[in-house]
């Protein structure tokens, strides 16, 4: 295949040049010029030849007279993966996953591809970063011997896009997006053009022949997908893998989903057949403590459409002239300003203690339904007292002290109750109107202020 000229496009300013130059001749913008191709020749189309891959124009027509259906989906057979994407993989779809070295991202890929493929689906599994023996090798480490996936060890476009043609499988998995490389650039795979090229052109190719495509993605040091932003615009899913490598249990968290709920979470546990779903995650963010211990709050957080408990730990020691202020898996900000206001409305004082707070499990959480049970475990922990067993608390806490209500507080403390918690102090518009024999077991104390909330748990000692 002929290459087409490269030119240099400015992000700035969109002007060219022919050759890379550190500064922009147009604008004089410093790092802006990226590799691109050269208008192609009369006839030949950069996606195809004579746009043999486009899907066909569509007459304009209001919205009510075009026909709205749901999109067909196909379940892995893995729960918890299927909770994630909305309920299985969707026609035409292109879900791009991410996360860290040696979490498991092509371990879940390969059970999900084999899953759907012993269902009658027609497969394709794309591997750059492995040989084909590699792939067979972890088929039968995982307990798939005689998987008949086809595999195909390959990292030029062209020959990917011709076999995904010819093939026309339903589901094909690109192992990883930034080792795939076009013809039509010069610049390395991996660059940022290569992966916004690549990643059009496949996206392009699934819509046209509803092909479901999953991207593999590399991240940085940081976390963030590697390569060019507009490659999580491109796709229509997202999903990071979070968790400690050196911890049996993995997330999967939906950022981006044009065809299910964003945040939604899914949980495993990596074993030596591969990763299991878990039915009860709650567990694994649950103490082990036999008996109540000072510094513990439990809290319902909500990840997507699941309620979670999840245990907040606190320590509060004594500090330095510069006392510190560290959280894991919760807003370091979020804790100063959450000290503050249990100092000016509670009484509570901790400005020359050290304070750490930890959410079990490695879990993050965003939302500020947790600030009442941070609160109550940095209390918990600086009294030395523990709080009771079966204790629960969640609710925002405003700058004046009020207690704000989270979003599906019924939904949260019907999770509590059905695990067993026996004493919940919530936001008084969260408690419950009527008795309801779903809350049998659990009483509740409603609050409005910290101050409340902090009399309620003198109260239970």
């Amino acid at each position: 295949m002929a290459k087409d000229k490269s030119i240099f496009t400015c992000t700035e300013c969109g002007g060219t040049s022919a050759r890379w130059m550190g500064k922009c001749p147009s604008c004089n913008a410093w790092n802006t010029l990226i590799e691109a191709s050269s208008e192609p020749a009369a006839g030949k189309n950069r996606f195809g030849s004579v746009h043999a891959s486009l899907a066909p124009t569509s007459e304009v027509l209001p919205l009510a007279q075009i026909e709205a259906a749901d999109f067909e989906r196909h379940p892995t057979g893995i729960d918890e993966l299927d909770r994630v994407l909305g309920g299985g993989m969707v026609e035409g779809g292109v879900v791009l996953i991410g996360g860290d070295p040696g979490i498991g991202k092509s371990t879940l890929l390969l059970q999900a591809v084999d899953a759907l493929q012993r269902s009658g689906m027609n497969t394709l599994y794309v591997t750059g970063e492995e040989s084909g023996a590699q792939v067979a090798m972890r088929s039968r480490r995982l307990g798939l011997p005689d998987s008949q996936v086809p595999v195909l060890p390959e990292i030029q476009l062209e020959k990917i896009l011709h076999t995904l043609q010819s093939r026309q499988p339903g589901i094909a998995i690109i192992d990883s997006i930034q080792t795939v490389y076009s013809d039509q650039l010069t610049s390395a795979p991996g660059s940022v053009a290569q992966v916004r090229e690549c990643a059009a052109h496949l996206t392009r190719t699934a819509k046209s022949t509803g092909t479901t495509i999953v991207l593999v993605g590399h991240v940085t040091k940081e976390g963030a997908l590697a390569g060019p932003r507009v490659l999580e615009h491109m796709v229509d899913t997202v999903l990071y893998f979070e968790g400690d490598t050196h911890s049996n249990f993995r997330l999967i968290r939906a950022i981006k989903n044009r065809f299910g709920a964003v945040n939604e979470i899914g949980v495993f546990a990596m074993t030596e057949k591969g990763l299991k779903g878990v039915s009860n995650p709650s567990a694994i963010f649950l103490s082990q403590h036999a008996e109540p211990v000072p510094g513990s709050c439990v809290m319902v957080t909500l990840e997507g459409t699941r309620p979670l408990l999840v245990e907040i730990q606190a320590l509060v020691d004594s500090g330095g002239p510069s006392p510190r202020r560290l959280s894991v898996g919760l807003d370091r900000d979020r804790l100063a300003m959450l000290l503050a206001v249990l100092h000016r409305h509670a009484g509570v004082a901790c400005m020359d203690q050290d304070v750490f707070v930890n959410a079990v499990g490695g879990v993050r959480i965003s939302e500020p339904a947790a600030d009442l049970a941070v609160m109550l475990a940095i209390t918990s922990s600086l009294r030395g007292k523990a709080l009771p067993k079966g204790f629960i608390a969640f609710g925002e806490v405003g700058l004046a002290g009020e207690v704000r209500p989270a979003p599906r507080g019924q939904d949260r403390l019907k999770e509590a109750a059905k695990l067993g918690f026996k004493v919940a102090v919530v936001p008084k518009a969260n408690a419950p109107k009527k008795n309801d024999k779903a809350f049998e077991g659990l009483t509740i104390y409603p609050v409005e202020r910290i101050e409340e909330a902090m009399q309620v748990v003198r109260g239970l000692d």
